[in-house]
This record gives C-alpha cells, structure tokens and sequence, in this order.
C-alpha cells in the first residue's frame, strides 16, 4: 500500500451523502448534443407531461447517464428527489434504489425502467435471515447498508451507506453489530472499530471481480498512478489502494488528487469511469479489469425508459407500515451523520 493516508483510517468525518451531479441544468429540455436522438426528444417530451424527474445511477450506461436530471450514487440521489416539486420519479438503477425513493418520498410515483435490474447483494440477505441473526445475537444492533430492500431495512436499527458506514457503527451504543448485507464492506468498517461485527454471506458479485493481482500489475505499469476503490472490494484490494471510499468520494479524492496525480486506477464498476471522463478529459483512467461489469445496472437502457414513462410501469410500492419503519431505519442514520 502507499504512503498516500487512508482517508477514513486519517479521522476524518464523511458526509452520509455528496449531492448529485446536476446534469441537464433544464429538466425538460434536451442538451444541444443529444437533441437529434428521437429517443432522447421523446423522454424529454415525456418528462414534461408526467412531470417527471430522472435519476440515474453513476454505473448505468453512458446514454442513460447522460440522460439523468441527476447523476450519484443511491440514497444522495433518492434524498435529491425528495426535494424537487416532480411528481413522478424514474430510476436508472436496481430495485432497492427505487424502495429508497418511495421509502423517502411517499406521495410520488416511482417508475423504474425495468424490475429485472436487482442487485444480487441486496437479494442475498432477506428478512428471514436478519430475523435468524438476530435471535443468533440478541445483544446486537443491526446496521443494515442501504444497499438492502425496504423489508431489511424495516427490521433494522439504522441504515448506513459505504461513506458513512464507519460513522454510523461507532455512533450505535450497542457493542455488538449485526452488518448486513455485505460482509466485505463490513469488513472494512472492522478495521475502523473496536466493536464487535456479525456478518451475513452477501456480498457485491461485481466489486469481486476486482483482484488484487490486477491492481498491482497496473501499480508497475503506472507507477505514477493513485488507485482508487470502492468498499466493496475485497481486503486483498484494500490493502493495496491509495484511497477507499463511495462513488461520490471517488470523483472527491480525483478532485483533491488531480493536481498530483494525471493517472488513476478505478475499482468499482465501469459505470463510473464514464463520469470521471467526463469531469476530467485531461485525466487517465483505468479499469482493473474487463469484468468489473454489473449487468443489473445495464439493464436500464434509453428504451426501457421511454416504456416505462409512457405506461408509468413498473411501479414501486411498499405497504406503508413497511415504509414507515424502513424509514426510520433511514432518518437515525442522518441523525448522526
């Protein structure tokens, strides 16, 4: 690892989000460079008589990010809507991510492009196995990631995200910490907290392809490079990372970094070098690997877009008491973040 300071290992304090991106500073009119897209001309036609907001994901496809009133990571994006006067949300992104919108706003229908796009982690740790590690461990609070669906988040103590998960798990009283659903992020915030974790078998397919032996060869090849990664990752891939960190902290730390370094190795899913590219086209960026792919996030294209506006289906929907607990789940973790 380099002598580059972790930067949650440094102290300091993360925000539980960063604001999205703006990306179309008029919500219902096309940027001049997508304009001769029909498909594009029609979802902006759709936006203004649904009265709609489009929230995309920062590893959905280029196209569709490009398409995005707003462009981050999943709860920044679900709290950003949440404050727009839309009455409709469209989310480029997987399930959970449209449970956390309706989870924060109730009166607004949400649409999703397709409910095909689920996050394999999140479907890994359902209620009946929270409920099984809870009666395991009755002394443990259950911080559950918000990378969860709303039935998870509804049985838990508080949410947390990759930014803030080191924070919220110091901030509960309990000692011990039931951590779901991702045991690999839950065994970073171990590193960073004398309480005692409990995991479930979840974990990111994606993020797991990313190997630390990809990561040091590109350290010699660009041995000028700062390697950026997601908490997600492995320990293997941790230990041998420059910075750890959310989506929004990547795109932070290559703007902090940018005038030291002009090269960096990206550890997350593709999706997110399409952004820094965009941000920074004087700056290199590199993927470990060809695999580092969600396929759930790829589901959502330009298409399904158009579909989902023009029949306001798939729609998520929670039953409220459900709602209100996951809810809860949510606020107490922005109480302390």
């Amino acid at each position: 690892m380099s002598n580059l300071p972790n930067q949650e290992a440094s102290g300091k304090a993360t925000a539980a989000t960063a604001a999205p991106d703006r990306v179309t500073p008029d919500r219902f009119t096309p940027p001049a460079r997508l304009a001769d897209n029909p498909t594009v001309r029609r979802i902006y036609e759709l936006k203004r008589e649904l009265n709609a907001v489009i929230l995309a994901h920062n590893y959905v496809l280029p196209e569709v990010q490009e398409i995005g009133d707003f462009l981050g990571d999943s709860l920044g994006l679900a709290r950003q809507a949440a404050q727009t006067d839309a009455d409709v949300i469209v989310f480029a992104g997987v399930t959970f991510m449209g449970e956390t919108a309706k989870i924060l706003s109730p009166e607004k229908q949400v649409l999703m492009p397709t409910l095909d796009a689920r996050c394999p982690m999140a479907e890994m740790v359902r209620a009946p196995q929270v409920l099984a590690l809870k009666k395991k461990y009755p002394a443990a609070a259950v911080v559950s990631y918000v990378n969860t669906l709303a039935e998870v988040k509804a049985i838990s103590d508080v949410c947390c995200t990759s930014a803030n998960g080191i924070q919220v798990v110091n901030s509960v009283e309990a000692d011990e910490i039931i951590f779901i659903p991702d045991r690999s992020l839950g065994e970073y915030v171990q590193r960073h907290t004398r309480k005692k974790l409990h995991f479930a078998a979840g974990y990111c397919p994606t993020h797991h392809r990313v190997f630390a032996d990809d990561i040091l060869r590109l350290k010699r090849e660009h041995p000028h490079a700062a390697v950026l990664v997601h908490p997600e990752c492995t320990g293997e891939v941790i230990d041998v990372a420059d910075r750890v960190g959310s989506t929004a902290q990547i795109a932070r730390f290559v703007e902090e970094m940018k005038e030291s370094f002009d090269t960096f190795v990206i550890g997350t899913e593709v999706g997110m070098l399409h952004r820094l590219q965009r941000d920074h086209p004087e700056l290199t960026f590199i993927l470990p690997g060809p695999l580092v792919v969600c396929p759930a996030m790829k589901r959502n294209t330009l298409r399904r877009v158009v579909d989902c506006m023009e029949k306001c289906a798939p729609e998520i929907t929670i039953p409220e008491d459900i709602r209100q607990l996951a809810l809860g789940a949510v606020e107490r973790m922005l109480a302390v973040t």
